[in-house]
Order: structure tokens, then sequence, then C-alpha cells
């Protein structure tokens, strides 16, 4: 006889195995690291006690290092090579470019990726992709009404200093609908660019020093290398500047770069969140502090890691409402009904 779920692409009568592609070396390595550390976490403490229905789960990476041209590859290696039943917690918004065709054409499974982008978030939504955090365009909009109506800034002052592709494009698309929502146009706002995977900050500074009137306040959609490279050299040329970051910037690691120069720099430093404090004490974040401490001692939390936790757990919940006879069909109406 056939063992049950044999027939299902990466599941087992002893496992489920899942896939990330996403950054696990170059400059923006800390978010494949946190966002795996945080998947795993949550994996670990189901295992633990007997996995899904008796199905351990398993993640598999592939690192595309935050280069689209690798991720087809990356995506590939999954798919072919491992087998896998689903893909959780891709990393990126220009790799998503690549790898949500990829998941769409195959019927593959694509859950709680690390991007705020609306290539994910298509009305009606695309069938195989879930996300579990807020858009950049929420992101944006919380934090140009902050400077707007709390900061007194005028908008003419504010800048977006931007990723040059589809992550910068995105959050910056976030910044001009903001904008426009409050009433004024955004034909004026300035953005700063410069390239990914670099911290090459010189031309967006060179720009951000010809702005009349001066900039008050900057929007940073950035990775955590380029945005403390960005803030070290601008900090003191424009004293009380206001420095604003999307969550996918990566909090910690951001606040340790900057800590590395001095205290200074990272004090009033502004990043939003998509899920609760590290620092508070709601039931998920005690949940995975205590499961961090037990499966990886000596990793601090992290934002990034926590969000990887927050994701793997609503899957989980998913899994375990599908029940035994596991498919992605199945699991798919499941999470359309949670």
């Amino acid at each position: 006889p056939v063992a049950a779920g044999s027939a299902v692409r990466g599941v087992t009568d002893q496992e489920i195995r899942f896939g990330i592609a996403a950054p696990f070396s170059g400059s923006a390595k800390e978010l494949g690291r946190q966002m795996k550390l945080g998947i795993d976490a949550a994996f670990n403490r189901v295992n633990e006690t007997g996995g899904v229905e008796g199905r351990m789960l398993k993640l598999i990476a592939a690192d595309d290092g935050y280069e689209p041209t690798r991720t087809a590859d990356a995506m590939k290696q999954l798919y072919e090579k491992d087998q896998v039943f689903g893909i959780i917690g891709n990393v990126g918004t220009p790799t998503a470019v690549v790898a949500v065709p990829y998941a769409l054409e195959r019927k593959l499974l694509f859950f709680g990726a690390f991007t705020g982008a609306n290539v994910l978030r298509h009305d009606p939504p695309d069938r195989y992709v879930f996300n579990y955090r807020a858009s950049y365009a929420e992101e944006t909009d919380a934090v140009v009404r902050y400077l707007v109506k709390l900061r007194r800034i005028p908008i003419r002052q504010i800048a977006v200093f931007a990723q040059q592709d589809t992550y910068g494009d995105s959050g910056f698309a976030g910044v001009s609908k903001a904008v426009r929502a409050l009433g004024v146009s955004d034909a004026a706002i300035v953005r700063l660019n410069y390239k990914r995977n670099t911290v090459d900050v010189d031309d967006a500074i060179n720009q951000l020093k010809l702005q009349k009137p001066p900039i008050k306040a900057v929007v940073m959609v950035a990775t955590y290398r380029a945005a403390a490279k960005f803030i070290e050299k601008t900090h003191d040329l424009f004293p009380g500047m206001i420095y604003t970051n999307v969550s996918f910037v990566g909090s910690t690691a951001l606040a340790d770069e900057l800590m590395l120069l001095g205290p200074r720099y990272a004090s009033g430093v502004i990043v939003t969140q998509v899920v609760p404090a590290v620092s508070g004490y709601s039931s998920i974040v005690l949940e995975y502090k205590n499961a961090l401490a037990k499966y990886f001692p000596g990793e601090a939390p992290d934002y990034v890691s926590l969000e990887g936790y927050v994701a793997a757990n609503v899957l989980i919940q998913g899994l375990k409402r599908a029940g035994p006879q596991l498919d992605t069909e199945k699991l798919i109406d499941v999470l359309e009904n949670t």
C-alpha cells in the first residue's frame, strides 16, 4: 500500500519540508539569519511535542545573497532538489519579484515573506501567497503622518533615502501615496538613492546637501548597513535631523551598527514595526523568548527573528487545522478561513 501523504511533495509520514530563500551571505545576511532563526525556533518547539500529526517540520535554506539574479537558482534548488512542500520567510522585494511567479507557476505555497511590497499584495490576492506583515504603504503612511502631524515638519522638508530597486520603489510609492492622502502634491518629494548590497551613499548625501529649504526628516527605505552609513555621514552635517526606517531595515542590526559608532548616532532613530515590541510582555513575545533561549542560547531577541517566529506559528496553526491528509490546496482553504 502507498504510505499516506507520499503523493504530496515534501510530505512523508515523518516530516513536512519547507524552504526559505534568503540572504545568508553578503551585506544583508543578518536578515536571512534572523528570519531562519525565528522559524527554526517555532518549528523546534512544535517538533518537541511530536510535530504536527506526528510529522516533524523541517526548514531547508538556500542562499540568494539578496540578489534577484540568484533567486531563481535558490528557488529551483528548494523545489526540485529538496522537494519542499512550501516556502516560508523568504527575504526581500527584488528577490520576491523572481520568487513569487516561480511559486505561483508551480502552485507552491509562498508564506510569510519578509517584505511589505505590493508584488505580494495583489487584489484579488494570489491564491498561493500569504502575508503576515503589514505593507510598506501602511508603514510609510504611519511615518509621514507622524512627521507632519506630530513633529510639524513641512512635506517639502521630508526626503526619502531609498534602495535603487523595487524595494526602494515600493517604499517611495508609499510615501507619495501618504503625501497625496494629506492633500498635497507628491511631485516635489526628493528621492536619494543607493545601490543594493552596497554602502555607497555619497551621491545621496551630495544630493541632500543641495536641497533648499534644508531637509529636516529622512524616510529611509534601506537595509541596516547602508542606513547606518547614511546616518553616520549626515548626523553631524544636519543636527536635529529625524531619521525613520521601515521595519525591513533590521532594527536590532541597525541599532548594533549605530552603537558601534557611538550612542549619539542611535539616539532618536525611528523604526516602524509590524510585530509586537520585543521588550514587551505579550504572551507571544514571552513564548518566543523562551523558545530562543532554549534552542538558540546566546542569541539575543531580535525584531526579525520574532517576525519569523510569529509567521511560522500562524502556519503551524494552519497545518494543525488541515489535519492528517495534508496537501497544498487543503492548507490554503484552511488558511483563507482562519
